[in-house]
């Protein structure tokens, strides 16, 4: 029996300290936030987002939404004006969209994260990667005023979550790198999206919460921003960067969230299941230690695929006889 709940616990790792327990990460359990699709679909049969984007899933997706193939809805940044329009919120009733999405959630043991939008990977989905790289490359004062209309459009978005999400967790979202290397550089990221992710930051904080970072890829590189930012987890730490050297640099001012090979062949559905249970034990033999770190590891497959299911509740099983328990087994 723990005398802390699962959202005290993670709380207790924010503050810098040791949990009770090696807290395992739930980012779709814990999260909340705005419906991410309309409900609405193009004339081409395509679901579209918030800002009139067709939208698309396979299997392979894990049932996460990208930009449909071909269907471009922003051609040239210096016409973002007449096509991007956001949604009015002052139409929103945020607390009946609060007590709708935490309907389900057990809000007083279990942490609320909530989840706003993102800048660079918006202007991805709005342009595809050519065009937007090129965008934010040639015409940056074009990029830096849609990104001012976006965030007007976020924090509008983000008060009204803070006011009846009751949340315990703001995380940031943008997948600002690929697998081997950033898409932009730091001082790109400093001049273009830093302000605007800063400002939802700063409100969050001051409403209390705390910071946290979604960011796939190689995106060591604009750690020491996020800091800045106030930003004291990053999720998933993909093993594309250096999260042993990470760990060693930041102690527990940053907090691992995952940090595990979720691509590499561990993580494959054919892999024998006690490869996987060892290279489990690495995992927090590695990272556990001194805190700062929560078990968060994803195997690859279709997650409606049995092979998926059955990885998946092995990785949970050897949380509740490994992992949870790491702290007191190891004279924490």
């Amino acid at each position: 029996m723990y005398k802390l709940s699962e959202k005290e616990n993670l709380m207790r790792m924010f503050d810098g300290e040791i949990p009770e327990y090696l807290p395992k990460y739930d980012f779709f359990g814990w999260g909340a936030g705005l419906p991410m699709q309309t409900g609405k679909v193009s004339d081409a049969g395509y679901p579209i987002d918030e800002f009139g984007v067709e939208m698309a899933t396979t299997e392979a997706s894990m049932g996460g939404f990208m930009p449909a193939p071909g269907r471009i809805f922003l051609k040239d940044i210096r016409q973002w004006r007449d096509v991007v329009k956001a949604p009015d919120v002052s139409e929103w009733d945020f607390e009946k969209i609060a007590k709708e999405a935490l309907k389900d959630k057990d809000t007083v043991n279990k942490p609320v994260i909530l989840h706003n939008g993102g800048y660079f990977m918006t202007l991805m989905n709005f342009m595809g990667f050519a065009e937007g790289l090129c965008a934010m490359e040639e015409e940056p004062e074009e990029v830096l005023e849609l990104f001012e209309y976006l965030s007007d459009y976020y924090i509008a978005r983000e008060k009204g979550m803070l006011q009846y999400f009751n949340a315990d967790v703001y995380e940031l979202a943008d997948d600002t790198a690929a697998h081997n290397f950033p898409f932009i550089s730091p001082e790109v990221y400093r001049k273009l999206v830093k302000p605007f992710a800063k400002r939802e930051a700063d409100l969050a904080r001051d409403a209390g919460l705390k910071i946290a970072m979604h960011d796939c890829g190689k995106a060591e590189c604009f750690i020491d921003d996020w800091i800045d930012m106030g930003v004291q987890l990053w999720e998933p730490a993909q093993t594309t960067n250096d999260i042993v050297g990470i760990k060693k640099k930041y102690g527990r001012k940053l907090i691992i969230t995952g940090g595990w090979d979720n691509q590499g062949p561990i993580s494959y559905p054919e892999t024998p299941d006690e490869e996987l249970k060892e290279a489990l034990k690495v995992y927090v033999d590695t990272l556990a230690p001194d805190g700062g770190f929560c078990y968060m590891p994803v195997v690859v497959g279709n997650y409606t695929d049995e092979p998926f299911q059955r990885k998946m509740k092995l990785c949970s099983d050897f949380y509740e006889e490994y992992a949870r328990d790491w702290y007191k087994n190891n004279g924490y």
